[in-house]
C-alpha cells in the first residue's frame, strides 16, 4: 500500500491540496486534474472541481463541473470524518488517488501549510518507463 497524510487548512483551495499531493507522491510533470465527490471517491456523476481551462469548455457536458480548484475553499466543501473522495491526475495516464478525511479541527496548530505528515511505501514513478 502507498499513501501519504496531508495536513491543510480549511482556508486553503482544492489546488493547494492537488500541489501537496503532487510533492508527496513525487511528481515532475503537471498535467489535468479534477476532484471528485459523490456516493463513492471516483463518482464521475458526482459533483466535479476541475481546472480554470476546463471549467470553461465543459460547461455543456451532461455533469458540469461543480466548481474551479483553484477557487474552491477546503472549508466549503463540508467535508467531515470518514469522508472520502476522488482526485483523478493526468487524464491519459489515469492516476486515481482515493482522499480519506482523517481529521477536521477548528483550531489550527502553528506553521507551514500544506505539510505531510506521514508516508507509507514508496511513490510509484510518474511514467512507467521511467524503472527501465
Amino acid at each position: 500500500m502507498v499513501s501519504r497524510t496531508i495536513q491543510m487548512r480549511g482556508d486553503q483551495t482544492l489546488a493547494d491540496l492537488h500541489h501537496a499531493i503532487f510533492d508527496a507522491y513525487g511528481r515532475w510533470e503537471e498535467h489535468m486534474y479534477e476532484f471528485q465527490f459523490g456516493k463513492g471517491p471516483m463518482d464521475p456523476k458526482g459533483p466535479r472541481y476541475v481546472l480554470p481551462s476546463a471549467f470553461q469548455t465543459e460547461k455543456g457536458e451532461d455533469n458540469p463541473p461543480a466548481g474551479r480548484v483553484d477557487t474552491t475553499a477546503i472549508e466549503s466543501l463540508g467535508l467531515k470524518v470518514g469522508d472520502r473522495f476522488g482526485y483523478w491526475f493526468d487524464f491519459g495516464d489515469d492516476w486515481w488517488h482515493q482522499v480519506n478525511v482523517e481529521a477536521v479541527e477548528d483550531t489550527v496548530p502553528k506553521g507551514k501549510f500544506p505539510k505531510v505528515t506521514k508516508k507509507v511505501g514508496k511513490s510509484p514513478p510518474q511514467y512507467a518507463d521511467e524503472d527501465e
